[in-house]
């Protein structure tokens, strides 16, 4: 009941603030190069800005990895209320077979995004597992990142923002990121590196265009 109720509340607070958010895109053009060859990207972000991009990226069919514990079924109940699937596992438990299972939903097409730093930290440290599915798929790593003029820090171990009703909010998309096949360990660890220094620079972009 605690889960079906808090899962309503979260829908709600996030559907509300988000009617009233006016987005602005930037790097469009990264985007489509990232999805001219094939539809379904690996979308990556960092967990603090969950809230915005839950709402930006609404009823797309986009598949997500949600850890397995009782407070993360809030969350996965929110989102799936937005048209977002869940495939439950993290980097700390149940992740191979998420992995695995998102690995195949993507060869039918299906697009997937990861909370890169989830689902407890370190904070914007990027995780392995895109790359990895990248590897396996064949479909490009697009990092993004959603800054708002305005938001709420709660007291969390992502300083989760809640966006505040009526800002401006601008979609910073990063160049696409490919992996061939035959990726050896040395080059998954180079694009690992490189989606990391690609989230940071996004993530300053975005605070100096709040700033400006």
């Amino acid at each position: 009941m605690l889960i079906r109720v808090g899962g309503w509340i979260f829908y709600a607070m996030v559907r509300l603030i988000g009617l009233t958010l006016r987005f602005e895109i930037d790097g469009v053009d990264h985007m489509r190069a990232g999805t001219e060859r094939l539809a379904s990207p690996v979308l990556c972000f960092w967990h603090d800005r969950i809230v915005a991009s839950t709402y930006f990226f609404r009823g797309r069919g986009i598949v997500v990895m949600s850890s397995i514990s009782f407070d993360a079924e809030y969350t996965a109940r929110c989102i799936q209320r937005f048209g977002f699937g869940v495939i439950k596992g993290s980097s700390t438990r149940g992740g191979t077979r998420a992995l695995v299972e998102m690995i195949k939903l993507m060869k039918r097409g299906i697009p997937s995004a990861f909370t890169i730093d989830g689902p407890k930290g370190p904070r914007y440290q990027v995780k392995p597992g895109p790359a990895l599915l990248a590897k396996r798929t064949g479909h490009p790593i697009i990092p993004f990142t959603i800054e708002t003029g305005g938001f709420w820090t709660m007291n969390s171990w992502d300083r989760l923002q809640i966006p505040k009703p009526f800002s401006k909010a601008r979609v910073f998309f990063g160049e696409p990121i490919f992996i061939g096949p035959d990726a050896d360990d040395q080059e998954l660890e180079q694009k690992t590196d490189e989606l990391q220094n690609s989230l940071d620079v996004l993530v300053e972009r975005g605070r100096e265009w709040r700033q400006s």
